[in-house]
This record gives C-alpha cells, sequence and structure tokens, in this order.
C-alpha cells in the first residue's frame, strides 16, 4: 500500500492544521519535513512546482500549498 506523502514545514500552522485533521479523521499518510532537508524540498518543488506547505501527493493527485477547506474536497475526489 502507497501512502499519500504529506511535505510539511516545520512551525507552519497550516500544516499543523492538515495533519491534525488527517489523524483525526484516521487517514494514513506518510509525513515529509522539507524544513533542514534539500532533498525533500526539491521532490516537492518537482512535484508542486511550488516550495510552499502543505504539499499532498496523495498517488500522483498533488494538492499545494492547502488548508483544511481545500483538502475535505480534494480527499472526496481522490479516495
Amino acid at each position: 500500500m502507497n501512502l499519500p506523502v504529506l511535505y510539511v514545514k516545520s512551525n507552519c500552522p497550516w500544516c499543523n492544521e492538515v495533519i491534525a485533521y488527517l489523524d483525526h479523521k484516521k487517514i494514513l499518510y506518510r509525513k515529509v519535513l522539507v524544513s533542514g532537508n534539500a532533498e525533500a524540498m526539491q521532490e516537492m518543488i518537482k512535484l508542486s512546482g511550488q516550495s510552499k506547505a502543505p504539499t499532498l501527493d496523495w498517488n500522483g493527485e498533488i494538492l499545494a500549498d492547502f488548508g483544511v477547506d481545500e483538502l475535505i474536497p480534494f480527499l472526496t475526489r481522490v479516495r
């Protein structure tokens, strides 16, 4: 099973809200901290075309620079 990948930055309030939402809904994912990790940051930029977090890669479907309000319809579409 390939888990969705959530790219986050430390001390990012939007990232923290998204993590709390996914955890509350018991949605499994792999968290990748891009702060201080140049390789992970480049991976996120390559996938999304930008450097803002959070960025979610759900089996090739990318949602970048989002909050919970954007996440909910995205999850409805990709799940």
